[in-house]
Parts: structure tokens; sequence; C-alpha cells
């Protein structure tokens, strides 16, 4: 079974082409024209074993709210194709991530209810060319379109890029945990069915 999608999506503010194997080592090429966004990028396929080719052009003259925000749409749309009816996954899955003096953890269901939650101290200035807030932008916008439940936690805090690594990188390992495909399971991991 190949769990692969490739997605291009053109708005009047960005044009975004993706390629994503869940199935894969990490590989690819992170291009967003947001060097910070590249960098976690390369981070959650690492981590989550994605191979990921993203290219993107936004107005990024206006700031990178658009373009952090619709790759987040674009990854999401491509898991949720790639994972398909979602048979003989794992669903669940959840991880902490340290980084230096920084720990965040994050818990993911491939639930077909999108919904993304934050906690703790997220910073409140900018990291590299991230202005606040674009980190859970682009959290939430993956949860949404790939239709998970994301809860996502800053346990302890520290310097800010820390913090945002340490939200990625867990983030990253808990969908690794989640999409893997699971032996012991036959069908659709559902009471319903349906996912």
């Amino acid at each position: 079974m190949t769990r692969t999608a490739e997605i291009t999506r053109t708005t009047a503010e960005t044009d975004i082409s993706l390629r994503l194997d869940l199935d894969g080592t990490g590989g690819g090429e992170r291009a967003t024209g947001v060097g910070f966004l590249d960098h976690m990028l390369d981070s959650v396929a690492r981590h989550a074993r994605l191979n990921l080719d993203v290219k993107a052009r936004g107005d990024l003259e206006t700031g990178a709210h658009h373009t952090v925000e619709d790759v987040g749409i674009v990854l999401g749309q491509a898991i949720d194709r790639a994972l398909g009816d979602r048979a003989g996954i794992a669903r669940f899955g959840e991880a902490v991530a340290p980084m230096d003096e920084s720990r965040a953890s994050a818990a993911i269901d491939v639930s077909g209810r999108p919904l993304a939650v934050f906690e703790g101290p997220f910073p409140d200035r900018a990291v590299g060319d991230l202005e606040p807030g674009l980190p859970q932008e682009f959290l939430r916008a993956v949860a949404s379109s790939a239709k998970l439940t994301l809860h996502v936690r800053v346990e302890a805090a520290g310097n800010d890029h820390h913090v945002v690594e340490a939200a990625f990188k867990a983030f990253a390992l808990a969908l690794r945990r989640a999409v893997a495909l699971d032996p012991t399971e036959a069908g659709i991991p559902s009471t319903k069915g349906l996912l």
C-alpha cells in the first residue's frame, strides 16, 4: 500500500505545491520563503519519518501569516489524502520532546474531528521570521485539514526557539505514532467503523 499524496493550491496570496509520503525517512526539500518554517518542516519530516517536498511562494511583503497558514492547510490535506480510509492505522499518538531547558508534549487522535488545543506559554514575540502565534496557526491548519484532534502543551519554557522546536518535535513524534500501520488492526480503528 502506498500512502502518498501530491497537492497544489493556488490563491491570490500563495502558490504551494507539496508531495508527501507517510512512510518515508525524512527526505525531501522545503522552500517556503520563511526560514524558520522551513527549519520546523525539516524537523517534522525527520521526526515523523515523512518524505516531504514543499515549495511555496507567498505575499511575504505583508508578513509570513498567509504562507505559514496555507502551508499548514496543504500539509493537512496531504495527510488526509495519504491516509485514505484510515484502515490499519494506530489512530492515537502521543509524545514528549525536550529541547534543552524547554519541553513540550503532543497528543493526536486521527478522529475525523478537527480540533487543536494549545496550553502553556508559547512565545509572545517573533521567533526568527515567525510572528507570535504563527506556530500555533500552522499546527491548527494542519489539524483542521487533516481532520485530527491535536493537543499541544508547553510543559517547560525557556528560549523561545527551543519552545517552538520542542512543540514541533512533539507533534511530529505523535503524528508518526498515530499514522503508523498497526499489524494487529485489521480494519478502521473505530467502534463507528468510520474515521
